[in-house]
């Protein structure tokens, strides 16, 4: 379906530079790159004076709900509602009804997406404490990589095995991505938050609950056992100050065996939100302290945490409104992460630059993914044209995720996206959308 396109005079961010250029699109892909680019067949031209363009956000931590939990969202609907919020491509979780813990079953989302994603798309294989055999067998140049829940959150795949971990660890045929919550420590600090409340706990229990300790405790252990096994290491929503000694900056992220994510709720709010948002942001990890929060924010500019993500996880409102103890844990962030981080921007705590470094570059470095993730010449064209003088109200009516709310609802971001288009195709334009193209399947050039 792909036309050619070509866009003119904008301001373009990519590989820790900004300079005014054109880009021109064919075939889905981006063939050339220059300070002025003339055609003479026919195309759609696009005025990108008072723009800035990035390469589409890759997001590699999602959570889409499709099979089994589709009235909290479904493949179509979350895609529609990344793309519109200018991420171009996501790796979605396994914690789904059925689980992702065969191949067979990871095939069908595979399956699904290609009917109805509009973005491109990978799925992470799920383990469990009994499926080894099947987890062994995953496909490391069309999979993403497999994902162990070593906490407790959203579904029952906790793995807490220690055979089990040392022998996926040692034996991963691609990427390891971990939830790192200690489910002793955890058990424990519930257990004293009821004797204290019974069944009404505060929402501000929850970082209290899910502390740091059960954080540090559980990310050391992945650590260190990845460290042991020569694993390539994932840890994903890293919530503490205390978690960032786990990391360094000393080698370049092409070269790290240990990487980390930082996610939007974490760079954006703090416990003393918990009073006016309540189990609206209610994740696991949990929104911890301020010092936490700018923590991590100083980690992701200084290399510490190699890429910020969504954990975009709906829950209906029904759900989410319970007491503390039945409230699910999640939230929906799809459409307005790149917002907030470009609101981020004006606050001054980033740049431009370092955004698409995080949301973008260092994703498609981390998972070694294929063609994806620059403004290169050859790679698919899979772009978001940024509006920095314009603003994006997040309304009951504009917000897009199946479940109908955001914990950004009433807020005011500084910058907005125009479009977005994904293989080349325009699929997000100022509120509208073309529908006609589906994305594709994620590739990696791995060993």
């Amino acid at each position: 379906m792909s036309t050619t396109t070509l866009i003119k005079n904008a301001s373009i961010v990519n590989e820790n530079k900004i300079f005014r250029g054109d880009v021109l699109i064919k075939n889905g892909r981006i063939e050339k790159i220059d300070h002025s680019i003339s055609v003479t067949e026919n195309c759609l031209e696009i005025d990108a004076t008072h723009l800035h363009l990035f390469p589409g956000c890759i997001d590699d931590q999602v959570h889409f709900r499709e099979p089994g939990l589709t009235h909290k969202g479904e493949i179509y609907t979350e895609a529609k509602a990344a793309v519109a919020g200018g991420i171009t491509s996501y790796m979605e979780m396994p914690n789904t009804n059925p689980q992702a813990v065969t191949q067979e079953l990871l095939e069908e989302k595979y399956q699904r997406a290609s009917q109805c994603s509009l973005a491109n798309y990978s799925f992470f294989m799920g383990v469990t404490n009994h499926n080894y055999e099947e987890v062994v067998r995953t496909n490391p140049l069309n999979v993403c990589g497999i994902k162990i829940f070593m906490g407790s959150s959203t579904g029952d795949m906790l793995v807490d095995d220690t055979n089990v971990l040392c022998r996926i660890f040692g034996n991963a045929p691609t990427l390891i991505a971990v939830h790192c919550e200690d489910e002793a420590t955890v058990k424990k600090n519930l257990a004293l938050a009821k004797e204290q409340y019974g069944e009404d706990i505060p929402i501000e229990m929850h970082p209290i609950i899910r502390d740091e300790e059960a954080c540090y405790l559980s990310s050391s252990l992945a650590a260190d056992l990845a460290r042991k096994k020569g694993t390539r290491l994932h840890i994903l929503h890293i919530s503490t100050e205390k978690e960032l000694s786990l990391f360094d900056n000393a080698l370049p992220l092409a070269e790290k065996k240990i990487t980390a994510e930082a996610c939007i709720h974490h760079l954006y709010f703090t416990d003393e939100d918990y009073k006016t948002k309540g189990s609206l942001i209610k994740w696991n990890p949990a929104v911890k302290s301020q010092r936490d929060r700018d923590a991590i924010r100083a980690a992701v500019n200084n290399n510490i945490i190699d890429v910020i993500a969504t954990d975009h996880a709906p829950h209906t409102i029904e759900e989410k409104s319970n007491k503390y103890l039945n409230a699910p844990s999640g939230g929906p962030l799809v459409q307005h992460a790149l917002p907030a981080m470009l609101n981020a921007v004006s606050e001054g705590w980033i740049t431009l630059e370092k955004v698409v470094e995080k949301m973008s570059h260092s994703v498609a470095t981390c998972f070694n993914l294929e063609e994806r993730g620059f403004i290169r010449e050859g790679y698919y064209a899979d772009l978001v044209l940024v509006d920095l003088n314009k603003h994006t109200t997040v309304t009951k009516e504009n917000i897009l995720y199946k479940c109908g709310w955001s914990p950004f609802e009433g807020t005011t971001f500084k910058g907005a996206i125009d479009s977005t288009f994904v293989n080349g195709n325009r699929i997000y334009h100022q509120g509208n959308f073309n529908e006609m193209a589906i994305g594709h399947r994620l590739t990696f050039s791995r060993r």
